[in-house]
């Protein structure tokens, strides 16, 4: 996995990462938040050591998508990723800014970002469900949680509550469609319109094959 320039602190902190088995939260994850996290970091600026940790240690505690502590896992990882760091002899500072970014980064912990660091964190995290690879990890996940790929009743929604824990087309309108008007960074915002393109395709074209034509 390649996380130039910061290689080395990649070598040192992943092999201290729990092994999940999910391939939505793995190592590839990893390396593309820190793809995205670099992009939005040339345009907008930040402190790139703090970036790399809370990219490197953002999932650093395991919590399954069904798990009722699902909406407290950032902060434990951000707990978890104090830890480790100090044992690194990193400065209180630094260690509290990388805390901070990970325990905001959550779409289900409701935490304001307030550093730039923890703007970045978040949006290139977010950026991960969305797009191409948002899609595929969106099904991943569902199949993982042994739900329907969609309600044949009704597949849009349009006369019940949007139910994402049990069929995977409802997530696109009960979270994925709606994460981009939440982006806190301009050139995320900027990335997070053209992937959001990319899932109403992706959704318009599902839905034309199911036989339901354009609302």
């Amino acid at each position: 996995m390649n996380f130039a320039p910061y290689q080395a602190l990649a070598d040192a902190l992943l092999p201290l990462l729990p092994n999940s088995g999910d391939g939505a939260h793995d190592l590839a994850h990893l390396q593309r938040v820190w793809v995205s996290a670099r992009a939005i970091a040339a345009i907008e600026g930040g402190d790139a050591d703090v970036l790399a940790a809370a990219v490197l240690l953002h999932d650093c505690v395991a919590v399954e998508k069904s798990s009722p502590l699902r909406a407290q896992a950032s902060r434990l990882a951000a707990a978890r990723a104090r830890e480790i760091l100090a044992a690194r002899q990193w400065p209180e500072a630094r260690i509290a800014a990388v805390e901070h970014a990970i325990a905001a980064h959550s779409f289900s912990a409701g935490i304001a970002p307030e550093t730039l660091e923890a703007r970045i964190l978040q949006d290139a995290d977010r950026l991960d469900a969305i797009g191409g690879i948002g899609i595929a990890r969106c099904f991943y996940t569902a199949g993982r949680m042994g739900s329907l790929l969609y309600d044949p009743e009704d597949p849009r929604g349009e006369r019940r509550p949007l139910d994402d824990a049990r069929y995977a087309t409802d997530h696109f309108r009960a979270k994925l469609l709606k994460l981009q008007d939440g982006f806190q960074t301009v050139a995320g915002a900027a990335m997070a319109r053209q992937r959001t393109a990319m899932l109403a395709e992706f959704l318009a074209t599902f839905e034309a094959e199911l036989g339901l034509t354009t609302p």
